[in-house]
């Protein structure tokens, strides 16, 4: 109980969350493999390890308990993994999406130009 009340009382930067984004992973790391390095900071809800061209070497870290994922960013960033040293950011949703919305205008715009027969190329 004691843990618990001192717990509410603490407050944690708007950033933090209980989903951490990896970032310098091995290519061949496991879900076990990174169940085996997150798990010592608390229970783990779900691992998502990256095995697209694009998301190789990435994962995603969902801890049950917001402090448990403080916790392990705290002391996982920068832990050195088959030496490479890891990258342990909060994930955060309106960052992660902006670049689709980036793609997505352009896409649009494209579409526009090319309906109106607009050339922006110089010549």
């Amino acid at each position: 109980m004691a843990l618990m009340q001192r717990r509410a009382n603490v407050r944690l930067p708007p950033e933090v969350n209980r989903v951490l984004y990896i970032r310098n992973l091995p290519y061949r790391i496991t879900a076990e493999e990174m169940y085996d390095i997150f798990g010592k900071y608390g229970a783990i809800r779900q691992v998502r390890v990256g095995n697209t061209p694009e998301t190789r070497g990435t994962a995603f870290v969902v801890y049950e308990d917001i402090f448990d994922a403080k916790n392990a960013c705290d002391h996982l960033s920068g832990f050195n993994v088959c030496n490479r040293y890891l990258v342990v950011l909060y994930y955060q949703a309106n960052k992660a999406f902006k670049r689709v919305d980036v793609d997505k205008k352009k896409e649009e715009l494209d579409k526009m130009k090319a309906k109106y027969g607009i050339n922006t190329e110089e010549k």
